[in-house]
């Protein structure tokens, strides 16, 4: 039993590994605005993902009748122990990737009220009074 959960173990620290390496690349597309390969990163993210949950759900059990049994020995506890570090710095680069993906999206919001202000002021005119007012000006008037 612990010569099968040592090799599933192995297997979840290698999937928690390429998982970070999928979240540097991550980062990485958000950063150059690769819009297409983002989406097939994340695709193959999200079937990690699943493939790591699956595997927890085999492992947790083997190690609650372990655990319940003696103290886990040390190669497993030390399998443990690298991934949960392994798990830590994914969800470090996961709250970096969250923050990259706000940022871009305040520039965007940035962006558009700038080119709604230029849009303004281009449309600006004045009334027969000298005020000025917004929007385009019609058929006969003129600044």
């Amino acid at each position: 039993m612990t010569a099968a959960l040592t090799e599933q173990l192995t297997q979840q620290t290698d999937n928690l590994a390429a998982l970070k390496v999928l979240l540097d690349k991550e980062l990485h597309l958000i950063g150059s605005r690769d819009a297409e390969a983002l989406m097939t990163l994340l695709k193959e993210k999200e079937a990690l993902l699943s493939t790591i949950q699956n595997l927890d759900e085999i492992i947790n059990p083997q190690l609650q009748v372990l655990q319940q049994a003696a103290p886990l020995p040390d190669e497993i506890q030390s399998h443990i122990d690298e991934a949960k570090t392994l798990l830590s710095e994914c969800q470090y680069c996961t709250e970096v990737n969250q923050l990259a993906v706000e940022q871009g999206q305040l520039r965007l919001v940035h962006l558009r009220n700038l080119m709604m202000d230029v849009r303004a002021k281009e449309s600006l005119t004045y009334d027969k009074a000298g005020k000025k007012k917004g929007g385009f000006s019609g058929k006969g008037v003129s600044a």
